[in-house]
């Protein structure tokens, strides 16, 4: 008599032919480890140039375009010359558009000579040195505008004479403009020309089994 031959759908793993749907998934190969000192390196790299050259060309540029508030003194106080006059807004405006113009042209500046090596440390960098250059360019602005001692400035001129009060910022978020211009432009760049990674196709790669 002649023993019945196994089926094919019977055979043991590991001796030929298909694949046995039971069997044990390969491990996943190891993440490699964060490097955290050369993240630390890049974002130090990217972020101290930001926030020095970014800071110090809105610090010049704000008192260049702001507009200025005329003030008198009566010989007792120093007063607004026009008190229904907007230009106390309109240098809070001011500085928040030019951050936006400056951080714009940072960012892709930014972009363009690390596109080949970007990543999360970088973008961590351009945010925070944009942020330091954003305190940076307030403090350069206010040292460049018009004189800040206000009372000896009145002094000096005399009574009934119009001149130019110092620059300040009212509103703090403002300074939020050179950091949002900085990054945004950053993402919008990487969105449109950073080189991407070709995914497989698909059906080309299967599941990793055991034996």
């Amino acid at each position: 008599m002649i023993a019945p031959q196994p089926s094919e759908d019977h055979r043991t793993p590991g001796t030929g032919g298909g694949h046995d749907p039971w069997s044990v998934p390969a491990a996943p190969p190891e993440r490699p480890r964060p490097r955290w000192g050369r993240d630390i390196r890049t974002a130090l790299l990217v972020g101290l140039p930001v926030a020095v050259l970014a800071g110090l060309a809105l610090g010049v540029l704000w008192p260049l375009l702001a507009p200025r508030v005329p003030v008198v003194s009566n010989g007792r106080a120093v007063m607004l010359q026009n008190s229904e006059g907007q230009q106390a807004i309109a240098i809070d405006g001011t500085f928040l558009l030019a951050g936006l113009a400056v951080g714009a042209v940072t960012g892709a500046l930014v972009f363009w000579l690390r596109r080949r090596r970007g990543g999360i440390a970088e973008v961590l960098g351009l945010a925070a040195g944009a942020v330091a250059g954003a305190f940076l360019a307030w403090r350069v602005g206010v040292w460049l505008g018009p004189e800040q001692d206000l009372v000896a400035h009145a002094r000096r001129v005399g009574e009934g004479v119009v001149f130019d009060a110092p620059l300040k910022l009212e509103a703090k978020g403002v300074l939020t403009g050179l950091p949002f211009g900085a990054v945004g432009a950053h993402l919008l760049c990487t969105a449109l020309w950073a080189p991407r990674t070709p995914l497989p196709a698909p059906g080309q790669e299967f599941p990793r089994w055991k034996g």
